[in-house]
């Protein structure tokens, strides 16, 4: 079955960084584009970022361009979200979604002083 997993999140202060992984399994990874989401407290899942089969094209948030690289690796079955000078208002749950199967559990990001 589709299975997507993603780790690395953690706590951070405003200004520092993390870089969050998602391996999948189940599917033709290469063949697919894949989406960073996000969801905070009472807000609702908004995208972060995407990014096409091969890595050629990538597109971002207004909020996070400049800041935030999406990017993967075709032979690990693993995209990336590389986030640098995070702000509080990043802190959330943060997602990977391809175009097979649901939602996974996401990785907790949370950026405080």
């Amino acid at each position: 079955q589709v299975q997507l997993v993603e780790s690395g999140g953690g706590w951070v202060q405003p200004g520092g960084s993390l870089r969050l992984s998602c391996a999948a399994s189940g599917f033709t990874f290469s063949q697919y584009g894949m989406i960073w989401y996000r969801q905070a407290p009472g807000k609702e899942r908004e995208l972060v970022a995407s990014i096409s089969n091969t890595g050629g094209s990538r597109n971002y948030k207004d909020s996070v361009k400049g800041r935030f690289t999406i990017s993967r690796d075709n032979r690990k079955n693993t995209v990336y979200l590389q986030m640098n000078s995070l702000k509080p208002e990043d802190t959330a749950v943060y997602y990977c979604k391809g175009p097979f199967g649901g939602w996974g559990q996401g990785t907790q990001v949370t950026v405080s002083s």
